[in-house]
């Protein structure tokens, strides 16, 4: 937005008379220390983190966030990192963050631009595919305890993240087929509800398989880098030897057993997305901010989720009103005839 500048008005009948915009006298709000004035309940209930997650996650972006002087009381590390993790909890206007923290509206801004960039830093370290064949071994036995679906090393699916309309020429390419504007974004995530890969750069009209098939994870898995690993997905992606769909049509006992387990086992990338929304309710309620900001915000609370099931976190419970997230059915990719490599697999584990 513009920023409103103060004008003099001159008058059309006297030029001599100038009238001066008056200008609101600089207050000092109270900028609370929330990690030494709240309680640890208190503490989880209002940034869906626990104080020593967070304290984990500053030790490692407090260089970052550091002011090069103290003018003007600017905003500390600290309060820079809990008023945009505020931000991220409460899925509201910057205004009610920028209130929480003691600090304008454009500040808050700034803040959330800043962390959200600085926490979508750490994505390397914190979102990544196993890289040895033991990590391999242990997503893969992490899946096979769930519903005994073998070599699985990730679940992979899309979700919406509401926006609102970006404006311009190409606004209505991230309008959905649910009717409103969103950023399609693509997870893939391990047994352990952790993403081990994420796209957040697809307009909301953009159907699943063609985000996946220009995602650099399934170059990943056409170079065979995770050995026989193999990701299981819903029926909008095609099949192939290392992505596998439900069988349309079951006739067989094995293949009623193969779905069984597939469904079961897939359900896990929509517990993550339960979890990651719950946890972050931003990403359900809509925000109004820019496109390139929305994207470090996605990358940033996936980061965050990642550290949270690392330190061992359960959920919060909501205490917010979400929308409806339920997908709608998504037209089915091309290629869903029978593959041989899926039917091996069907009569090797699911046919007595």
């Amino acid at each position: 937005m513009d920023a409103i500048l103060d004008v003099d008005v001159f008058s059309d009948e006297d030029e001599d008379d100038i009238f001066e915009v008056a200008r609101r006298p600089y207050i000092i709000k109270y900028r609370p220390n929330y990690m030494e004035e709240m309680d640890d309940t208190e503490f989880y209930a209002r940034f869906r983190l626990k104080r020593e997650t967070v304290t984990i996650l500053y030790q490692q972006i407090e260089e970052h966030l550091q002011v090069l002087w103290n003018q003007n009381r600017s905003v500390t590390p600290i309060n820079k990192l809990l008023l945009a993790l505020r931000f991220y909890a409460t899925g509201s206007f910057l205004q009610v963050a920028a209130d929480f923290s003691g600090v304008c509206t454009s500040t808050a801004s700034r803040t959330v631009r800043k962390v959200s960039t600085v926490i979508a830093s750490l994505r390397p370290q914190i979102i990544k595919a196993p890289n040895t064949e033991v990590e391999v071994r242990e997503i893969q036995q992490g899946f096979y305890e769930m519903y005994n679906f073998p070599r699985v090393i990730g679940c992979v699916d899309c979700t919406h993240i509401r926006i609102q309309s970006p404006g311009g020429d190409q606004a209505e390419v991230f309008r959905n087929r649910k009717g409103y504007f969103s950023l399609n974004t693509q997870v893939v995530c391990d047994h352990n509800l952790r993403a081990i890969d994420v796209v957040a750069r697809w307009p909301g009209s953009s159907h699943d398989a063609t985000i996946f098939n220009n995602s650099a994870f399934k170059h990943k898995m056409e170079q065979n880098l995770f050995g026989n690993g193999i990701l299981l997905g819903d029926s909008a992606y095609p099949l192939q030897n290392y992505l596998l769909t439900p069988v349309a049509n079951p006739q067989t006992q094995g293949e009623v057993r193969y779905n069984f387990a597939h469904v079961r086992t897939r359900n896990i990338i929509e517990r993550f997305f339960g979890v990651w929304k719950r946890r972050f309710p931003v990403l359900s309620m809509g925000m109004r901010i820019k496109i390139q900001t929305v994207q470090d915000i996605i990358i940033a609370t996936a980061v965050l989720n990642n550290i949270a099931r690392n330190e061992g976190e359960e959920p919060p419970i909501v205490n917010v009103d979400m929308y409806d997230e339920v997908e709608a059915d998504i037209p089915p990719a091309a290629g869903q005839d029978n593959n041989a490599f899926r039917q091996t697999l069907i009569n090797n584990y699911f046919t007595l």
